[in-house]
């Protein structure tokens, strides 16, 4: 009997056929072991190989081979970078799996797109550059601004760039998610997700603006999960879903992602580019603070213009009956306190006249926003309530404070571990509402026990 002759098929990349994109996807879901893959892996693949042989040379008939070559698993999502398209020599070494299912089941938001599972590209030189390396010392820091950071992410999304860890586009920077971030921020070389965090100031997600990132690196194996993405503004008011700019398979998008990412989503942290400022046109320069001497009883110049608008814009509004104008007087004063009190700050460190790090906050849009009177404004939904204590939040507690709490969270978008209520009797269902809060915050361990301290509370009900 003559053994039919078997041999590999490469599926074409641009064929659009189910049976190409099933195929292209088995292809994709391992790394052959020259780029980092597991021998293990591909000698199972080719044990695969070998009963599929085996089966029709005993069935006598193509269709029960094609069946057992199948099997009752299921084919992973592919890989970001392992695309045949993008790393032809990935195509050849691949295996079947089940797919890896999160590590935390508020992570399982869509099991259809379960983000990226790749290595990423080290840190190094724009494509040209010469060096092997990532530049010594402290890092480089072009100046930049939101609209240019989100401009220059939005040259990716409409040229449709490929994704892969070993190609650069036309503007020097590596194909990957991290290349991405380097281009958006305009980092002199191609960073990855365990540097990207020294170019940034991490910030709590509630303050994140559009042109910042959300970065997941995992340090004990960066090559499974490890992704970063371009914050682009709040889709719903809820802050549950956010416009997302990212580099992934198989090429840049910008779509609704639920806070912060389809997969590992608790162990995503928020930076801000530490180059940003508020200029506009890509200016070079920061509006450096003019000094103290410029504001106060007497002060009539351009910077009090600006220091009222700049306050106008961080829910001052309701101080100014008229203006803000160039000469100084009690509503300049006001809201700038009103501001300072927002940061926590107390004493002389919230008398009204502004100093450097009042002016830097007010600049770069970082730091709280003044709290609205009444309920309304663009400031918050409420004054911040006075933090009621520890003691209030613990087991067998019953009061208004616990009741007030479960509402703000519930309010914020974290309320889903309510079966009822919330109510005024502290329950396992606030402290898991309260964890996922802290979470969110970037905080781990002691610091997201589920149980409200100062800082917790001053930021659910800023």
């Amino acid at each position: 009997m003559t053994v039919p002759a078997f041999e590999e098929y490469v599926p074409a990349s641009d064929c659009t056929c189910a049976g190409c994109a099933v195929q292209r996807r088995t292809a994709a879901a391992v790394l052959p072991t020259r780029q980092g893959g597991h021998p293990a892996a591909h000698g199972a693949r080719r044990a695969l190989v070998l009963v599929t042989a085996a089966g029709v040379v005993l069935s006598g008939g193509l269709a029960e081979a094609a069946t057992g070559a199948a099997g009752p698993g299921r084919v992973t999502d592919p890989a970001p970078g392992a695309d045949p398209a993008a790393d032809p020599a990935s195509a050849p070494d691949a295996v079947t799996a089940d797919p890896v299912m999160p590590d935390d089941p508020e992570d399982a938001a869509d099991p259809a797109d379960p983000g990226p599972d790749s290595p990423q590209g080290g840190p190094g030189p724009l494509q040209g550059a010469g060096a092997s390396g990532p530049p010594a010392g402290t890092p480089t820091l072009r100046k930049t601004t939101r609209a240019d950071i989100i401009n220059r992410a939005k040259k990716w999304v409409a040229a449709q760039v490929p994704y892969s860890m070993s190609k650069y586009w036309l503007d020097g920077y590596r194909q990957d998610c991290s290349g991405y971030l380097s281009m958006a921020w305009d980092l002199p070389g191609n960073e990855w997700t365990g540097s990207l965090a020294s170019y940034g100031t991490r910030i709590a997600r509630a303050d994140l603006q559009p042109g910042d990132m959300l970065l997941f690196h995992n340090p004990a194996d960066p090559s499974k999960g490890s992704h970063v993405t371009i914050f682009g503004g709040w889709t719903d008011y809820t802050h549950t879903h956010y416009t997302a700019y990212e580099q992934t398979m198989p090429h840049t998008r910008k779509q609704t992602t639920p806070m912060a990412y389809w997969t590992h989503s608790s162990s995503y942290v928020a930076y801000r580019y530490t180059g940003l400022t508020t200029e506009t046109g890509g200016s070079s320069s920061t509006r450096a603070f003019p000094g103290a001497g410029q504001f106060g009883p007497g002060a009539n110049n351009a910077h009090v213009t600006e220091l009222g608008k700049l306050l106008v814009e961080r829910g001052g509004k309701r101080f100014y009956k008229v203006g803000p104008g160039p000469a100084w007087g009690s509503a300049d004063q006001q809201a700038t306190a009103a501001f300072q009190k927002a940061q926590g700050w107390k004493g002389k460190e919230a008398d009204g006249i502004p100093g450097p790090d009042t002016w830097r906050l007010l600049t770069t849009g970082t730091g709280n926003d003044i709290p609205a009177a009444g309920g309304t404004g663009t400031g918050g939904s409420t004054a911040t309530p006075a933090y009621p204590g520890r003691g209030n939040f613990r087991t067998g507690q019953s009061n208004s404070h616990v009741d007030r709490l479960g509402k703000q969270l519930v309010k914020k978008g974290y309320g889903k571990y309510y079966l009822s209520g919330p109510g005024p009797r502290w329950g396992e269902a606030d402290r898991r509402n309260v964890e996922a809060f802290q979470k969110a915050q970037g905080w781990r361990g002691a610091e997201a026990d589920g149980y409200p301290g100062p800082e917790t509370w001053r930021r659910l009900f800023a």
